[in-house]
């Protein structure tokens, strides 16, 4: 019989009425080891005006009790469809765990000063980037992206590159938080947080596999 208090039982713990964050942050350090790759790639999906989903990886570039954030060119196709409807889903997974977190909620934009601080943490060669590259659009030739490249190159041959007015932080404040975990026989352990709204209380809930 499980536990009345406890939403895992030996594997990760998570006693009734926490925060899922602690659990996301465990879930988080334990894939960051074992890993191959990018434990922070998360599949992002938005939907176009006309509601047709779509879906990409991202990279999650911090969390915290505001939200999920990632950053984007808001030309892009992800940022032009966030600009219809600020709502999202994630979804991390890791193979090597066989475990799944699930994200749905609101999006914002993050602050002025949050986007050049991380833009300016990035790799020189990836803020030329993020000037060369017109993202989401038609390219002729890979040559176009490699002239584009040394222009801006160029352009910022010295001193600092400034941020981009169109490349932007986002933050997902989700509203539902799932928590999936393989076990034999396809008899998953699946716990799901919700609340109304982003500043509300979490409630917990084990669902059937």
């Amino acid at each position: 019989m499980d536990s009345p208090d406890l939403a895992f039982e030996n594997d990760s713990q998570v006693i009734l009425g926490e925060t899922p964050l602690v659990l996301f942050a465990d879930w988080l350090e334990l894939a960051k080891r074992s890993e191959v790759n990018d434990a922070n790639a998360m599949a992002l999906a938005t939907a176009d005006a006309a509601g047709l989903p779509n879906v990409r990886m991202v990279l999650l570039k911090g969390f915290d009790e505001n939200g999920f954030v990632f950053y984007t060119n808001s030309e892009s196709q992800k940022g032009t469809e966030l600009a219809i409807n600020m709502q999202a889903a994630t979804v991390l997974h890791w193979k090597s765990l066989r475990r799944q977190v699930r994200l749905r909620g609101q999006v914002t934009l993050v602050s002025e000063e949050e986007a050049d601080a991380y833009f300016n943490s990035r790799p020189r060669a990836s803020r030329i980037g993020a000037w060369a590259s017109q993202q989401s659009r038609p390219l002729n030739n890979r040559l176009t992206l490699q002239k584009a490249v040394t222009q801006q190159s160029a352009r910022f041959a010295v001193g600092t590159i400034p941020r981009p007015s169109h490349w932007n932080g986002y933050r997902l404040r989700p509203t539902y938080i799932e928590f999936w975990m393989d076990k034999p026989f396809r008899l998953h352990d699946r716990v799901i947080f919700t609340r109304d709204a982003s500043e509300s209380m979490w409630t917990m809930q084990k669902f059937f596999p």
